[in-house]
């Protein structure tokens, strides 16, 4: 099983069936929806589910849940889309940007991986303050969701 450690986390990629326990239990439909999605795709694609499952943020100390992030699949020319999601009640620690740091640094030492990206809505400065503090800059694209941002080694 693949796990990326950090000072205070440990990021796992969940099972098919903790997948489908984490859609069952969204209250958001635009969530469920994404969630499902994802569930569909790693089952579809089990040599790369890595690249479609969540990965689960949990502090070491107490393995309790604090949000998740995903890869977005890998494109035929090696380009990955990180996304990820905080719980509201650990916001604010810095742990959003630890683990996006970690799991851009995993991501790029995978085979096949020559670029990464990530989008974020224009108003979420909050997110975009951790791209950058993550080594992402600007790439001047506009995507569905808004500013598109490529990881800079």
């Amino acid at each position: 099983m693949a796990l990326v450690t950090t000072e205070r986390l440990e990021i796992v990629p969940l099972s098919d069936g903790e997948m489908l326990a984490l859609t069952a239990g969204e209250s958001d439909p635009e969530m469920r929806q994404a969630y499902t999605e994802m569930r569909e795709l790693a089952l579809s694609h089990p040599e790369n589910r890595l690249w479609y499952t969540a990965w689960q943020m949990r502090l070491r100390k107490t393995h309790e849940a604090v949000g998740d992030l995903c890869f977005k699949g890998l494109s035929p020319e090696g380009m990955v889309e990180i996304g990820y999601g905080m719980t509201p009640a650990f916001e604010g620690r810095g742990l959003m940007t630890e683990a996006v740091k970690a799991m851009v640094l995993w991501a790029s030492r995978q085979p096949g991986v020559r670029e990464i990206q990530a989008e974020t809505d224009p108003g979420n400065l909050a997110s975009q303050r951790v791209l950058e503090k993550a080594g992402f800059r600007p790439n001047g694209v506009t995507g569905e969701e808004g500013p598109r941002f490529t990881w800079q080694p």
